[in-house]
């Protein structure tokens, strides 16, 4: 396990010049209301939010977004597209519709990011016309419609294909991508390794961390806070910060065993933290 990062005092003084972005899911907060996840992210010092659309209302309504960003100081700096599994009937059962709603919402807020993932293969239609959905999309609205890498399945020990064109995005012709941490570990997939293959086409990340592989055991998608897996989470964000990205990083880590709001806290800033760090390491002269 790698060192944490709770000893280090950061404020945004510090990082003021920095420009990396560093945001945080509503996800870092669930089951917690959407109105505590624009408080924690204002209060642990993030620079803004992304918001994943689930059955909640408030989340896909830009009246109650643009109201929380505004009263917290907080912008939205994505929209996660509704994840099939989780929130089936949000804005139906037309999974471009959904997409394109998530484009729409997203440029109503201010968002310049729609976060979305690969089809499952049993999606007929939106799976085969899913890479020429994702240019037009982008090329119409001007915003980044970022594929995430995901991981394969496995069920009774088997492997199973579930996403069409497939899981990893560095082998489909998509102007955008976000790389998630937690995935890689799962996939076997090395971050760095990926973001170097990515190039330009590397327009956000998903801040995390992951212990292993399927193949090495692992059956869960962790969510770590950064360092506590294996993942090169460090090494990829001070590639970026030596690249002068212009992309957000956004933590979307686990805190459901977190009892307390103070607990809670600690691992937001913590998480907050490392990022701080390692996308203001290119300044120095070891990167570290």
């Amino acid at each position: 396990m790698r060192s944490t990062w709770l000893h280090l005092e950061v404020t945004s003084e510090d990082y003021a010049d920095a420009v990396i972005r560093i945001g945080m899911s509503t996800t870092c907060v669930h089951p917690l209301p959407l109105e505590d996840a624009f408080r924690l992210a204002d209060t642990a010092g993030y620079d803004g939010v992304e918001v994943m659309v689930t059955r909640d209302e408030a989340t896909q309504d830009p009246v109650t977004l643009t109201a929380l960003s505004e009263r917290y100081g907080l912008p939205i700096l994505s929209i996660h597209a509704p994840v099939l599994l989780l929130t089936h009937f949000v804005w139906g059962r037309d999974p471009r519709v959904k997409l394109e709603k998530s484009a729409a919402l997203a440029a109503q807020v201010g968002a310049d990011t729609v976060v979305v993932h690969p089809p499952f293969r049993w999606q007929a239609g939106y799976s085969e016309d899913f890479l020429g959905i994702v240019r037009e999309l982008g090329t119409v609205t001007g915003l980044q419609i970022a594929v995430e890498n995901m991981f394969p399945w496995k069920i009774g020990g088997r492997g199973v294909k579930a996403y069409s064109p497939g899981w990893d995005p560095t082998l489909m012709d998509c102007p955008a991508v976000t790389l998630d941490f937690s995935h890689c570990s799962l996939s076997g997939q090395d971050s760095l390794a990926m973001a170097t293959a990515l190039g330009g086409r590397l327009r956000h990340v998903h801040l995390c961390d992951g212990s292993g592989s399927q193949g090495e055991g692992r059956v869960f998608d962790e969510h770590l806070l950064p360092g506590h897996g294996a993942e090169p989470v460090a090494e990829v964000l001070q590639l970026l910060a030596a690249a002068d990205w212009t992309g957000a990083v956004v933590a979307e880590i686990n805190t459901r065993t977190a009892r307390t709001e103070a607990t809670r806290l600690a691992l937001l800033r913590e998480t907050l933290a490392f990022a701080r760090l390692h996308t203001a390491a290119a300044t120095t002269s070891d990167g570290r």
